[in-house]
């Protein structure tokens, strides 16, 4: 595979760098959420999945969602995102309530925080908070926001929505 082809040609050079950062690249997509997950664990008895799913509720106004709205969040199916749910709702940190639609007969389920659910969530927050700037903002250094441009224009190739995570 020749990741540094340009209508010009590779020159040795760029396909060895184009190599090189295409490696470590997936090597971070492969061990940082897991490094991430391990913490939230360890620390907090949260799934990375879990953690996101109750910070997107705390930071919408109501602190609910619809579970698909949780699922496109995610980049995942209902059934997976109604178990991770189902997992912080035994633990009493998100409430699920069917919604039944007015006139044409359509349910849904709302997830909604609990009191429990964000003091959790607060306790959760500062030794991950930690971790993301040890293992992602530090190492980036000034070049942190082009990171995040680079990954919402990838986030976009994907054909995933491109999103405010917090205002979706």
């Amino acid at each position: 595979m020749n990741l540094a082809d340009t209508d010009s040609g590779p020159t040795p050079r760029t396909e060895a760098d184009g190599q090189r950062a295409w490696i470590a690249f997936v090597k971070v997509l492969l061990v940082l959420p897991g490094a991430l997950e391990a913490q939230l664990l360890r620390d907090s008895d949260l799934t990375l999945l879990g953690y996101m799913i109750l910070a997107r509720l705390a930071d919408t106004p109501e602190e609910a969602l619809r579970m698909s709205q949780i699922a496109t969040m995610a980049n995942g199916s209902l059934p997976r995102t109604s178990q991770a749910v189902a997992r912080l709702e035994d633990r009493g940190w998100v409430r699920r309530t069917v919604i039944s639609g007015r006139g044409q007969g359509r349910r849904f389920t709302i997830a909604s925080l609990t009191e429990a659910g964000r003091a959790q969530l607060a306790r959760a927050t500062p030794e991950h908070t930690a971790l993301v700037r040890r293992l992602v903002i530090d190492p980036a250094g000034g070049q942190f926001s082009e990171l995040g441009s680079i990954a919402q224009r990838i986030v976009e190739a994907l054909g995933l929505p491109p999103s405010d995570p917090l205002h979706t």
